[in-house]
């Protein structure tokens, strides 16, 4: 059962889906086409705050892409790759990303108030809504995990 969010923000839709995830929050705009390794979901653009973070089923928030169109086809290399970020978000879209995005099927959403998401808040978008967790990120947003302390057990002792 989820614990309600400590608040809720709104965007306007470029790919429609829903995901969840930890944030991971840039700055800075990010360049897919030599700024992300497509292999190893790790961003690679030296001096970037998120220099060598992956973005693998992290909900990357950042102000806006940067850089050659090619960074679409970087997107959706990581989806197929099985490395995508859960979902996008942007203050403003603009055509790299919101093509990656599209053709990765990966949700995104821009005209989003970014300032007001940092690192490790867990999220969960569904449609042009955003429900945010500031401390639920290390907690597994609330869910039943002892199943998995079962397994630990059993496997070790």
């Amino acid at each position: 059962m989820w614990p309600a969010p400590d608040f809720i923000l709104q965007g306007r839709i470029i790919k429609d889906g829903c995901a969840e995830g930890s944030v991971l929050y840039a700055s800075e705009p990010i360049g897919f086409l030599g700024g992300v390794d497509a292999e190893t979901g790790i961003i690679t653009e030296r001096g970037h705050p998120l220099e060598g973070q992956c973005v693998a089923g992290k909900v990357l928030v950042f102000p806006t892409g940067k850089g050659s169109t090619v960074g679409s086809y970087v997107l959706y290399q990581l989806s197929v790759n099985g490395l995508a970020p859960a979902a996008i978000f942007n203050v403003e879209s603009e055509p790299i990303v919101a093509v990656g995005a599209i053709i990765g099927e990966i949700p995104m959403l821009d005209q989003v108030p970014i300032e007001q998401l940092e690192t490790g808040a867990y999220v969960r978008v569904e449609g042009a809504a955003i429900s945010v967790w500031k401390t639920l990120g290390h907690h597994y947003a609330g869910r039943d995990l002892s199943h998995n302390l079962r397994y630990v057990i059993w496997r070790f002792f």
